[in-house]
């Protein structure tokens, strides 16, 4: 199977005073926690934000997986929809030690270029470092990261740094070569 180069950056915030926000979005852009733990709802997020980006590590889950990664406290979804639409979203996963990770956060293709994605975004990494007032019995947090890699949109890396996280790995690794999956056959034209 052929194998291409995929560089991974990870990047993090150690203060709340690390982030640095980005403009509100639109008037018409409003950013809401998906409080019901919902595999379809998760799977079509993932889907439509990384089918042209290949994330495929997720599309193999089942329900039960899915369901049973929802429910862990303090997992959070935040959604951003633009009149209505889900445009795109960010997911927290809070680990051990106060750390959270924001471990998805993307826009669907069509959302692109539309300053929604700095805006999700301060308000996720916002969200990581209050996560433990909505979630009595987790730590405080300490630490928000998150990774990114060559596979990712072209503006990911410079959303990040704009927002105040910093750099602190990088890796290169081979990875089998994937076709894109999208939400669904033919989704993206090539």
């Amino acid at each position: 199977m052929p194998t291409i180069p995929v560089t991974t950056w990870s990047l993090e915030q150690t203060a709340p005073t690390d982030l640095l926000p980005a403009q509100p979005p639109e008037d018409h852009v409003e950013i809401v926690r998906s409080e019901v733990p919902s595999p379809e709802f998760s799977r079509f997020l993932y889907a439509s934000v990384g089918g042209d980006i290949l994330w495929v590590d997720r599309l193999r889950w089942t329900y039960a997986q899915w369901q049973a990664h929802l429910e862990r406290p303090g997992v959070e979804t935040w959604v951003a929809y633009d009149r209505g639409t889900p445009a795109g979203y960010v997911e927290l996963s809070p680990q051990d030690d106060g750390i959270v990770e924001i471990e998805y956060f993307g826009l669907i293709p069509a959302f692109r270029g539309r300053r929604i994605g700095g805006a999700l975004l301060s308000y996720g990494a916002a969200r990581a470092w209050d996560l433990a007032e909505r979630w009595p019995g987790l730590a405080q947090t300490k630490r928000v990261w998150l990774h990114t890699c060559s596979k990712d949109g072209e503006h990911a890396m410079g959303n990040y740094l704009r927002r105040g996280f910093k750099l602190f790995d990088t890796k290169v690794e081979e990875e089998a070569v994937v076709a894109s999956p999208g939400p669904w056959p033919g989704a993206y034209p090539g």
